[in-house]
């Protein structure tokens, strides 16, 4: 259905049917993307999903804003990008032109509001970098190819 309204998806993702997606025709997801149950993409700008990406329950992605300081409050938008391996769990909300690096892990409930560099763990309101995160074998082999 996705691909019906322009969603550019390669094999084997799993948009589970309760997950939303503003803008179909603004996201582009490699292969093994996950989007869980109740969890949302507004993405009035390109969205890039990379290998594996993972968005769980209830998570947000957040592509716009509004200018606060012009009196016609326009939207801004931001393409964004979800690096390979990356994850964001349950409840957690990505901020506008936050890029998640890959192996980037933002842990239940948290806030990125600043980008998340590879293969670091982050948690909170604001999200900070608790520790890293170790990389998997099938991903540097991958890297390498």
């Amino acid at each position: 259905m996705l691909r019906m309204f322009g969603a550019k998806m390669g094999p084997h993702c799993h948009f589970y049917p309760s997950g939303k997606i503003w803008a179909p025709w603004n996201l582009t997801c490699e292969d093994h993307c996950t989007l869980a149950d109740d969890a949302e993409i507004y993405n009035p700008s390109h969205l890039y999903m990379e290998s594996h990406a993972i968005i769980s329950q209830h998570a947000y992605v957040c592509g716009a804003t509004h200018d606060y300081d012009d009196p016609d409050f326009p939207m801004i938008s931001y393409p964004m990008k979800l690096g390979a391996y990356s994850w964001i769990c349950s409840r957690a909300s990505v901020a506008p032109g936050v890029t998640v690096g890959a192996g980037a892990v933002l842990g239940l409930g948290s806030v990125a509001n600043t980008n998340l560099e590879p293969w670091m763990i982050y948690s909170g309101v604001p999200a900070i970098k608790m520790k890293a995160r170790k990389q998997h074998v099938a991903h540097l082999a991958n890297e390498q190819q």
